[in-house]
């Protein structure tokens, strides 16, 4: 089910609120939690009820390897084999339905085998609830985790509004939450916050990431076809797109949990502020970042190395593991290893990087992050190459018409008709607008976790959300995946 539907937001958001706040209100805790774990699963099991199967199955084993770790407390070797046995079952789930048509693929043409592909849907979500029980059972074996029910761990895994692309949340975040009996009532000042920021969250995606899509996905199918202006004017879009796509969705995660009173982690903090690749990495999907930090920067060593060379292994790892999390194909391999690399450069030379002027510093990163967008969003490496080729042959020449097309916003001639009785017909007006006004949004304006933070409702401000919400609603004309899904 997506947030952006009307099955969503006309029928599942008003039951799931108030079934969930009128049992608590009747103070029925136990039932209201169930209750939020079976509306979870039918978020879930929307999209293909075979899911359900995959993410119940998962939920049951780590449940059992926690109360494992709990019964065998006292048998350190036998706690170390029930962690080995989870890690294996959680990376070997992921690995099967992500990762092993790639895998079957690549060693077909590598040692010319014809291994036949399996017909394997990718579970949506799955990198992300994989890896929030994974950090799960790594914490229970350390003996960081309380009693938790089964219902309590099932309704922290599936929670619907970060089950499929996050935050990733840790257990001590969310399930205390579920217990607080302060958070069970309806608050109206969090309930309004939610609706404030889910719908700062759909317009992202509504009425920017769509509209940019439109002519990325042009773009990305016509390669060869785009001179140096239509190239950078399409990879530009792609670097707004999946922002605001991204970022929406957290946002309106982040606006559904606080509608339950429930407070989710910040997954973006202005990212491309950044004036260096690594700050760029402190702010871009932090809960991701801060997963690979806690579970394979730090065991491996982090930077307590004696070795300068082994630290910028691991903080090479951190980001090569993290290309391979993305996505089961080269490009987002190649993409990983770029960014470690240049996180890596970054450190060693990090003196000279804070000499450079902050303008010159955000131009280097910004074209950085565009640049390496290519690879993220071509279908293969060949693609990628051919894209950079095209920018860089300095053949500058009028926007094609198919792109310009892709901006014939029918809401904008709407607002403009509604406000002054006029249309803009000159495209390019539009699309230099759409490109500009995400620069400004992206750099000027404060994100959604400031906006929140300061938030005080009004009746103007109540006014001026409902107008937006309706708008972005009456402006669904198709189901449009967030891209985070094919991650």
């Amino acid at each position: 089910m997506l947030f952006n539907s009307y099955i969503f937001i006309l029928l599942f958001m008003p039951l799931c609120l108030i079934g969930y706040f009128i049992l608590n209100h009747f103070k029925h805790y136990k039932l209201s939690l169930t209750f939020l774990l079976i509306m979870s699963l039918w978020f879930y099991g929307y999209f293909n009820y075979s899911y359900l199967l995959i993410i119940s199955s998962s939920i049951i084993i780590n449940f059992t390897i926690y109360k494992l770790f709990t019964k065998f407390n006292a048998k350190g070797n036998w706690c170390k084999l029930f962690l080995i046995i989870g890690l294996i079952f959680n990376i070997g789930l992921l690995f099967y339905f992500k990762y092993f048509n790639f895998f079957v693929d690549n060693f077909n043409k590598l040692f010319n085998t014809s291994f036949n592909l399996k017909n394997i849907i990718l579970p949506l979500g799955i990198s992300f609830f994989t890896f929030q029980q994974i950090s799960f059972i790594i914490d229970a074996y350390k003996k960081e985790v309380p009693h938790y029910t089964f219902i309590e761990y099932a309704t922290f895994v599936t929670f619907f509004p970060q089950l499929i692309a996050g935050p990733i949340v840790t257990h001590e975040e969310l399930i205390p939450q579920f217990k607080d009996k302060k958070k069970k009532h309806l608050n109206w000042e969090n309930f309004l916050k939610g609706v404030y920021i889910f719908t700062i969250g759909l317009a992202k995606k509504i009425l920017l990431a769509d509209v940019l899509g439109l002519a990325v996905s042009y773009g990305f199918t016509n390669i060869v076809t785009l001179d140096t202006t239509n190239a950078i004017i399409v990879i530009l879009s792609y670097t707004f797109q999946i922002y605001f796509d991204f970022s929406g969705y957290s946002d309106m995660a982040i606006g559904l949990g606080k509608m339950l009173n429930v407070d989710l982690p910040i997954n973006f903090n202005s990212p491309y502020k950044a004036l260096t690749i690594t700050d760029f990495w402190k702010r871009w999907n932090m809960t991701v970042t801060r997963f690979f930090k806690k579970y394979v920067y730090i065991p491996l060593g982090g930077s307590r190395c004696k070795s300068k060379f082994r630290n910028y292994f691991n903080i090479f790892m951190v980001y090569f593991l993290s290309g391979i999390w993305h996505g089961a194909n080269w490009t987002f391999i190649i993409w990983g290893a770029i960014h470690g690399i240049f996180v890596v450069i970054t450190k060693y030379f990090k003196n000279f990087f804070q000499k450079i002027p902050k303008i010159l510093s955000w131009i280097i990163t910004f074209s950085f992050i565009n640049l390496t967008g290519i690879i993220v969003r071509a279908r293969n490496i060949s693609d990628a190459i051919i894209f950079l080729k095209q920018i860089f042959k300095f053949n500058f020449g009028p926007i094609a018409k198919s792109i310009l097309e892709c901006f014939n916003v029918k809401e904008l001639d709407y607002i403009l008709k509604l406000v002054n009785h006029t249309t803009i017909n000159n495209l390019s007006l539009i699309l230099v607008f759409y490109i500009i006004i995400s620069l400004i949004i992206v750099l000027v304006f404060k994100n959604s976790h400031e906006k929140m933070a300061k938030f005080k409702p009004t009746y103007l401000k109540i006014c001026v959300i409902t107008f937006i919400l309706l708008f972005c609603i009456t402006s669904f004309t198709k189901l449009s995946p967030f891209l985070y899904f094919n991650f």
